[in-house]
């Protein structure tokens, strides 16, 4: 008898006063990445900032890239234990730079998130400069490669995780998108995720791909100027409305975390319904 009570007093300790259960207590049985070291690249705003705060609020310590060191610096300011490494995703010694400081300061890489993007002005083909086109897909494709390259020998220790963010723009046509650059680095980022994930199967690298559609962050802005902009976005999508940048983050979470230990390879729209029309 005395048992009990002495039991009932202890876990009595663990509520509120109000009764409710001690969620401070409760979330730290709960984090899904304790331990776990993240990279997020083009983490210092939109998808990738909203992905790194989520990762971090479960448990992992984050290493941001950006290309602007002074938003890189806000960003790290907002995100719970996250550190911040500036870096040109189109230089490869920039690339090496970051993975290097995170192997010296941490001594392992467990997620890497190939996030960083650019979306280039809307132009039909005949109008693109061969630049423009570079450009894009060398931030958009090659700089995933990059970063991939240089972490597989660390994710290779830690049966690591990647998920690449591509888009709905890569798994289908649009009419009047005119954004065939993007569309096709997008597109090409969802094959090699499936190549990546058979290539490093063995070492029990999980590789999966988010495809977002219209997400309210800066690099849609240009799209959503007036209510009437807002109004045709939001009925592009079947479920009513675009996305907000937590919405992929937490898709994220789900392959970085062990819920996904026996999923790999996959394509995972997150847009609405948009591609399904």
């Amino acid at each position: 008898m005395y048992k009990i009570i002495i039991f009932y007093v202890i876990f009595y300790a663990y509520l509120q006063v109000d009764g409710s259960i001690n969620y401070e207590f409760q979330s730290k049985t709960l984090l899904r990445l304790s331990g776990k070291i993240a990279l997020v690249t083009g983490g210092s705003r939109g998808i990738g900032f909203a992905t790194a705060k989520i990762l971090s609020e479960q448990g992992a310590i984050v290493a941001i890239t950006a290309k602007n060191s002074e938003r890189l610096e806000k960003a790290v300011l907002e995100i719970p234990n996250a550190i911040g490494i500036a870096a040109d995703i189109r230089k490869t010694n920039d690339v090496k730079n970051v993975v290097n400081k995170i192997i010296e300061k941490f001594g392992k890489l467990d997620i890497l998130v190939n996030n960083a993007g650019i979306f280039p002005e809307i132009k039909k083909l005949h109008e693109i400069d061969e630049d423009e086109w570079n450009k894009v897909l060398d931030v958009n494709l090659t700089g995933q490669f990059r970063f991939t390259k240089e972490a597989i020998p660390h994710l290779q220790k830690t049966s690591g995780s990647i998920i690449n963010i591509s888009s709905d723009a890569g798994i289908k046509a649009f009419q009047g998108f005119n954004a065939d650059a993007y569309s096709a680095s997008k597109a090409a980022l969802i094959l090699l995720t499936k190549c990546w994930a058979l290539e490093y199967s063995k070492d029990k690298i999980r590789v999966n791909c988010i495809c977002p559609g219209v997400v309210d962050t800066d690099m849609t802005k240009p799209f959503l100027k007036t209510e009437k902009d807002k109004e045709f976005m939001d009925s592009e999508h079947p479920i009513g409305r675009i996305g907000q940048p937590d919405e992929v983050g937490k898709a994220v979470l789900y392959f970085a975390s062990d819920d996904a230990s026996w999923t790999t390879g996959a394509i995972l729209t997150v847009d609405g319904g948009e591609s399904i029309k």
